[in-house]
């Protein structure tokens, strides 16, 4: 029976019917001669295959209930029919009509298909009775021979509600299909412009995503958003410039509106090209962001609304990957903020004084977040939570976010207070004024714009960023920075803006990843059976092109390499050229294939023989998930704390063997552990050994209690 032949019963609801915008219902007579029966439904059948909008139309076909006690069996023949029929004008699959049997239907179910119904095909033998029943008299008839001349353009609206249904269930093929038909007659609104666009960019079809937010703007000039998503897909997709031009573009036609403003000033590539062009963007952000200081006003209530939406959408978020010291520049970016949000909330940001401790005698502790569920710069928090004092402290969470999830539930249970406050950042503001707390906590600052707005007040005595997001603040509202003994220099000081806290190891209590049993194979992913697999996993905006040439010189010495690249499609021309470098080809060498599921990461973890670490910006998250897996790591520790996560991990480990100390071992112990199997199961043995001196560390949760006392106390006295 072919597969688009679906039947509903009364335990169906209209949610699992695959209805279309024109749907067409029939009700044959099945006690009628079966050879007659055929014929009909073969007519109808044929007309909706060769008609031109065959993809949006669904024939709905009523089954009697009295069908079942006789001999013929609705499935059968409409099977048949549909297979004759593709046999004798030979189509493909791809024109067979959708088909719903509506069997056994309650009142209720009727009632709720009936409005999406737009004709009954008359039939010359039909059930009379089935159709009184129903209620469906009053829907329009039309006769066979009509159907050609039903258009779907007639139920326009339906078409792009049908598309905004599927879009909202990523069925993105079927959206666009709908989307697009419906354009072809008319112009769409700014909605169906940015689904449209967003279903084709999650298909990669980049080009065609642009193309139609530009269509869009050209009916809607003055629509943000259409401006806002064409600046970010430029962004995204590496076309620094494009998206630089359409800010500025934005900026004349909606000069009030201060996002294109930060994102004319502002822009910083995703992945630079030249080592040259990461100094030419450095030099360009500092002289933009005064002349944005200098351009900024706050003198009318306009103004600072204006600059707070436009701060709430926009981050600065890849500054930091150019490795440099960014304390200046991101202190001046941090101090606009700052005025900014006192503009729009003077009541928020006077200094506080430390409240007296209750009669428990318990520090209160907030912390706050969009990312309070399964999120790698904020799944560390777990344990500190997990491992708290609660006869000592309080503990307060505020998710601002909304995607609930199992981590999130660890979240709330480990603690005495838990506000979800999604999206609210007056009301989420409010509850931790309420809540009076000791200190207040942001686990990462950088990554999303509300929470760093929020950051940008002042809520509690006492407040602290942590590493989810390795890199200061620069907030005059932030005291202390929580970091780690072994990750950070000797003058890690300079790095930051607020007062660096070190604990011991690597600061944070990381839950031990549950990674199972492999149950794939390297063809699963494409990859050689006989290769030596180094997983290269870390986001494109990691890898800086001044260490492209490592990936080459590894591949020249080890002939049967294969680098996985699960998110590098945008280091593709720059992995070209440099094994070009090397009269290597990168196709025979590098694969770009994107990872959906967690367990197919970390499938591809068993798989791979080694973890090539990034230079300047560590993995985290992604390191320790390698170490669960006894996967051996090739590290060599950078200048910023946010180069050294996997050296810190491998010394607590004490298998300290991979960790290089520059570039030329980097592609020494790269080699070795590609050529020599025997050194990589020792590797993955002694690193299996030892993971418990690693995960779930209580030390380090201890000594941020001891600090959180000691400054509550020091503020009491």
């Amino acid at each position: 029976m072919p597969s688009n032949i679906d039947e509903t019963d009364n335990h169906m609801d209209l949610a699992t019917l695959n209805l279309k915008p024109l749907n067409l219902l029939i009700f044959p007579d099945w006690s009628q001669p079966e050879e007659s029966l055929y014929l009909e439904l073969e007519l109808i059948i044929r007309s909706l295959v060769s008609h031109p909008d065959r993809d949006f139309i669904t024939i709905l076909i009523y089954v009697t209930e009295t069908l079942e006690k006789s001999e013929i069996d609705a499935h059968l023949i409409l099977s048949a029919i549909v297979m004759n029929l593709f046999m004798e004008e030979d189509l493909d699959t791809s024109c067979e009509p959708e088909i719903i049997l509506l069997e056994n239907l309650n009142r209720s179910l009727w009632l709720e298909i009936l409005p999406q119904i737009q004709y009954r095909i008359k039939l010359n033998a039909e059930n009379h009775q089935a159709i009184a029943d129903s209620g469906t008299v009053q829907i329009p008839v039309v006769e066979q021979e009509q159907l050609r001349n039903i258009t779907i353009d007639s139920q326009a609206l339906a078409l792009r509600e049908f598309g905004n249904q599927v879009y909202r269930q990523a069925r993105y093929e079927a959206a666009i299909k709908h989307y697009q038909r419906f354009l072809a007659s008319q112009t769409g609104d700014l909605e169906l412009y940015c689904n449209l666009s967003e279903c084709l960019r999650n298909l990669q079809r980049i080009e065609e995503g642009i193309a139609i937010l530009q269509e869009g703007i050209r009916h809607y000039p003055t629509a943000g958003q259409l401006h806002f998503q064409i600046i970010k897909i430029f962004q995204q997709n590496g076309r620094t410039q494009e998206a630089i031009s359409s800010a500025e573009k934005a900026t004349q036609i909606l000069p009030n509106e201060y996002v294109f403003q930060l994102f004319k000033h502002l822009t910083v590539p995703i992945v630079y090209s030249t080592l040259d062009e990461i100094q030419f963007y450095r030099k360009r952000f500092v002289q933009e962001l005064e002349n944005l200081i200098q351009q900024t006003s706050l003198k009318t209530p306009e103004d600072k609304i204006n600059a707070f939406r436009g701060f709430s959408s926009f981050t600065n978020f890849y500054l930091a990957y150019q490795a440099h010291n960014v304390v200046e520049s991101q202190s001046k970016y941090a101090n606009l903020l700052h005025q900014v949000m006192t503009a729009n909330y003077p009541q928020w940001v006077q200094p506080q004084s430390m409240p007296p401790l209750l009669e428990n005698g318990k520090i209160r502790v907030g912390y706050i977040s969009s990312y309070l569920h399964s999120y790698s710069g904020t799944l560390w928090l777990t344990g500190w939570l997990r491992y708290c004092n609660h006869t000592q402290f309080e503990i307060y969470c505020y998710y601002t976010g909304n995607d609930p999830d199992l981590i999130t539930e660890q979240f709330r249970q480990y603690s005495d207070q838990f506000h979800h406050i999604p999206h609210n950042l007056e009301g989420v503001c409010q509850q931790v004024i309420d809540d009076k707390l000791h200190i207040l906590v942001f686990p990462e600052i950088g990554m999303d714009a509300p929470t760093i707005q929020i950051a940008a007040l002042r809520l509690a005595p006492v407040q602290c960023s942590a590493w989810g997001h390795p890199v200061t603040s620069g907030l005059p509202t932030i005291d202390y920075f929580i970091s780690s003994e072994l990750m950070e220099p000797e003058n890690a000081q300079l790095h930051y803006s607020e007062t660096l806290i070190k604990l011991p190891n690597i600061g944070v209590s990381y839950p031990k990843p549950t990674v199972g049993k492999l149950n794939n194979s390297r063809l699963d992913f494409d990859l050689r059976e006989d290769a030596v697999i180094y997983l290269c996993c870390q986001a494109p905006f990691k890898y800086l092109p001044q260490y492209d040439f490592i990936f080459a010189e590894i591949a020249r010495r080890v002939p049967q390499a294969q680098f996985i690249f699960p998110r590098g499609e945008l280091l593709q021309e720059r992995l070209k050229r440099a094994f070009a470098g090397v009269n290597l080809d990168s196709e025979d060498y590098c694969l770009f294939r994107a990872i959906p599921t967690r367990q197919e990461y970390i499938a591809i973890n068993f798989l791979s023989d080694v973890f090539l670490d990034t230079f300047t910006w560590s993995g985290g998250n992604t390191s320790l998930e390698a170490i669960a897996c006894n996967l051996p790591i090739v590290t060599c520790p950078g200048e910023f704390m946010r180069g050294l996560h996997a050296y810190s991990f491998l010394k607590m480990l004490g298998v300290t063997d991979t960790i290089a100390q520059n570039e030329e071992e980097y592609i020494q112990i790269s080699v070795k552990l590609g050529l020599d199997s025997q050194w990589r199961r020792d590797i993955a043995q002694r690193m299996s050994q030892r993971q418990d001196a690693l995960f779930d560390d209580k030390v380090c949760v201890t000594a941020l209690e001891d600090f959180y006392q000691q400054i509550v106390l020091e503020r009491l006295k």
